[in-house]
């Protein structure tokens, strides 16, 4: 890729390496780079210790910046962060469903409030370290998958607009994530060989049900066999389960493993089945809300469809029988309610939608 002259971008730096080699990279191919560290969260409130220490890692990210010789920033977006993305998080497991902070970190935080911030302040365009890619086909926007399949982030990124794809770029989306560590170390970055993060996005690694304790009062009920209909089990509350979990479930004495299969949460119950492969696990109709297309002239009826119902599944074939209905040519394990749909045809992200 080549840069126009001295043009203005924001870096979103985590701390990471992805991150990092993306603002290297556009540093130089000769942007005016500004590497900014977003303090999203530090979880105080909730008296929940994540294992994301945002202090290291913003040092991590000044620490690139310096090694860079590029000038540094925070910004400070806990309130809207809390707001947008935390309380969504509460209220989705609330209505018995399994939410995408991920998503919602992206659409409201990374490509809204940062974009917003960074326009406002001269920037040409933002970046991250997300692997992902874009092509401009006849003045429209295209995102694709990023080089790198297992890496590839465009399942969280699904909600972008054309507006927002103008004023972003995706700098590792053409690199797979070894040589990206090689780039790293070859350019002497201070976090060249620092682990990925893992967990809910600014949050990190958690212990789910106590954050959501923190929150939600226990509920106890029944867990019923879906194919005996036997009670086998209690639990604490069926918003703190979802559909395919194995583990949590404190039901001993079987041969093969159990698995959450249904939830209802008028008579809070949380079903479940013996064995990974029980068909009562498998869909083809998925039920859609809140459907956003990336190019809003797309029509899904015109192309070969793929779609995914969690991030790195691969996108299976399908069609929409509806206006908010997919099916898929096969069944699909364990579609849980909250979660995204998100719909390709071949390498191009189309958007998708929440699964109701």
């Amino acid at each position: 890729m080549k840069s126009e002259e001295k043009k203005k971008v924001f870096v979103g730096l985590s701390g990471g390496v992805d991150s990092a080699v993306s603002a290297y990279l556009l540093k130089e191919q000769g942007y005016d780079v500004t590497g900014v560290y977003m303090k999203n969260w530090s979880g105080d409130e909730f008296g929940i210790q994540a294992d994301c220490p945002w202090e290291e890692d913003q040092k991590d990210a000044e620490a690139v910046c310096k090694h860079l010789g590029i000038p540094f920033r925070s910004l400070n977006f806990e309130k809207q962060y809390r707001e947008k993305v935390v309380e969504y998080f509460f209220s989705e497991y609330e209505k018995g469903r399994t939410p995408n902070p991920d998503v919602m970190c992206n659409k409201e935080i990374k490509f809204k409030l940062f974009l917003e911030k960074a326009m406002d302040e001269g920037a040409d365009f933002i970046a991250t370290g997300h692997y992902a890619r874009k092509l401009e086909v006849d003045g429209v926007n295209k995102m694709l998958k990023g080089v790198d399949s297992n890496k590839d982030q465009t399942y969280f990124l699904y909600n972008l607009t054309q507006s927002q794809l103008d004023k972003v770029l995706f700098p590792v989306g053409e690199i797979e994530k070894p040589e990206v560590r090689r780039i790293a170390e070859k350019a002497g970055l201070p976090n060249a060989k620092k682990p990925d993060s893992q967990g809910i996005c600014f949050i990190g690694e958690i212990n789910v049900l106590k954050f959501l304790m923190s929150k939600i009062p226990v509920k106890e009920g029944d867990i019923i066999d879906i194919d005996s209909g036997k009670v086998v089990g209690k639990h604490k509350g069926i918003y703190f389960h979802t559909i395919g979990q194995r583990n949590g479930l404190n039901i001993g004495g079987t041969a093969v493993p159990y698995f959450v299969c249904k939830k209802d949460l008028e008579k809070n119950i949380v079903y479940v089945c013996l064995g990974s492969d029980n068909p009562a696990l498998y869909s083809t109709e998925v039920k859609l809300e809140s459907i956003h297309k990336i190019n809003t002239n797309t029509n899904f009826d015109e192309l070969e469809l793929q779609a995914a119902v969690r991030y790195r599944q691969k996108p299976i074939p399908g069609h929409f029988k509806d206006k908010y209905t997919f099916l898929f040519d096969a069944p699909v394990r364990a579609v849980a309610s909250g979660q995204s749909l998100v719909i390709y045809s071949g390498d191009t992200c189309l958007g998708g939608g929440v699964i109701k």
